[in-house]
């Protein structure tokens, strides 16, 4: 049995078959793929996410199905920049993941050389995650000194700062902008627990994330489900990179995602870390509702950043640099 697919519904079939890739098809990931689905249709636009979901579990849309359905030079590039980005949003790359892509660049079509380009901007943003937090932080600093007291001010300054420069991110068209939000995350996470005497490292904010629901593979499929949605995918194959989409207002969901996300670590460090996973995922889901009200109001702060946003200037903050600086 194989099912019919327009443009976007084979992007995201695209994308969910390189979730799989690398074999890891848990119960847990399956249930996040769930949600998203769920979320990315319930918006009544573009393709129908729980079918598209359904139809690749149950192996009705393979992937020389979904690569069948793309026609424009344009619209194949972006099918496996996102592939790519969701193959390397965990930071490594398996060979069953290399060999699935070898495998679709050939159905696409691509050359090697415009692959090549492709991968080496999804490396640079492995590196930029790589260099959010440590790997690793050593016992005896596996916590420090705790400030007498902490600048609740300046933290709460930084997560809006933070959240604003996400949403700015991921209205862009570039597909590729939208993964620079999550080593961004990771640096708020990072920085947070330093304002609060807690070193971590980058293991320890990825398992932070997870549990929260907002997992590297599952954001990076949710952020770019966003965009074909918003119609931004469109304007990207169209050759309208550089452009702020049409239907981009409204559409900078990485802010509430990031500031929920920084509000529920600065209250899970400031109390010793002893939020249980169901009272995490709990207050994360209670902060996000008001956090996606509070978007409707910096928009206009988060669209004037998306016009003057200077990737080498986000690849900078996130080595070492400052969410003020930007």
């Amino acid at each position: 049995m194989t099912t019919t697919l327009d443009r976007d519904a084979a992007v995201l079939a695209i994308a969910l078959h390189a979730a799989f890739a690398d074999g890891g098809k848990h119960e847990a990931e399956r249930e996040e793929f769930r949600r998203i689905a769920d979320m990315l249709s319930s918006d009544g636009d573009g393709p129908d996410a729980r079918r598209v979901y359904q139809d690749v579990l149950l192996k009705h849309v393979s992937l020389e199905d979904a690569a069948a359905a793309l026609a424009e030079p344009g619209e194949k590039h972006l099918a496996y920049e996102l592939a790519v980005g969701v193959c390397d949003a965990d930071g490594r790359m398996v060979d069953s993941e290399r060999e699935y892509l070898d495998r679709l660049r050939g159905l696409l079509g691509l050359d090697r050389a415009e692959a090549d380009e492709v991968e080496r901007e999804a490396e640079q943003v492995v590196e930029m995650t790589e260099a959010a937090a440590p790997a690793t932080v050593a016992a005896t600093a596996a916590a420090i000194q705790a400030p007498a007291a902490v600048d609740e001010a300046a933290i709460d300054k930084s997560i809006l700062n933070y959240s604003i420069l996400n949403g700015a991110l991921e209205i862009l068209p570039q597909s590729w902008a939208s993964m620079a939000v999550i080593p961004l995350q990771i640096k708020m996470v990072y920085e947070i627990g330093q304002r609060h005497g807690v070193a971590l490292d980058r293991g320890h904010i990825k398992e932070f994330l997870a549990t929260l629901g907002v997992g590297m593979t599952s954001q990076y499929i949710e952020q770019f489900g966003r965009k074909l949605i918003g119609g931004l995918f469109r304007a990207a194959a169209g050759r309208g990179v550089g452009r702020l989409g049409r239907t981009a207002t409204g559409m900078a969901f990485s802010f509430a995602t990031t500031y929920a996300l920084g509000q529920v670590a600065r209250r899970y460090y400031a109390g010793g870390r002893q939020m249980s996973t169901e009272l995490l995922r709990s207050t994360f889901q209670e902060t996000l509702g008001p956090a996606k009200q509070m978007q409707q109001e910096y928009l206009p702060q988060i669209e004037q950043k998306a016009q003057t946003l200077d990737m080498g200037q986000v690849m900078g903050m996130v080595r070492g640099g400052s969410a003020t600086s930007l």
